[in-house]
Parts: structure tokens; sequence; C-alpha cells
């Protein structure tokens, strides 16, 4: 499934519900993301790349379906 016009806002939004908190924002263009254990690198964009945003939800340890939910 692609997730098409979801922006780094709505992402972070989701992944915060999914226990990730904000660990350090990287300059002015990506936000990185924990829970404890696993890390993420969010770029900040009005609408992210399908294909990135995949990337990040499977380097998060999520399947598309429970993305899908927490948006």
């Amino acid at each position: 499934m692609l997730f098409t016009d979801i922006s780094s806002h709505l992402a972070v939004k989701a992944f915060t519900k999914a226990g990730f908190w904000i660990s350090k924002t990287q300059g002015r263009k990506h936000i990185g993301m924990t829970n404890g254990t696993r890390k993420i690198t969010i770029p900040r964009h009005s609408r992210l790349n399908p294909y990135t945003l995949k990337g990040i939800i499977r380097d998060a340890g999520l399947t598309d379906g429970e993305f899908k939910k927490l948006l």
C-alpha cells in the first residue's frame, strides 16, 4: 500500500501514537525520532515521497496496516 499526500507533520503525529518521540531536530531538513531501541529520520516536506515513507514505516518496525490505523 502506498501512502500519498502524507506530510511530515502527519507522519510525526502517527509515529508519536506508536510510542516514538522526537529525539533531536537535525537542522531544518529532518526530524529524528526514537522509541528507545529504533531510530527513524523523517524529512520535513509538505508531501513525503510514498516510497520514502514506506521505508521509514519499515524502519520503525510497523506494517502498512498498523501505520494506517495510526493516521
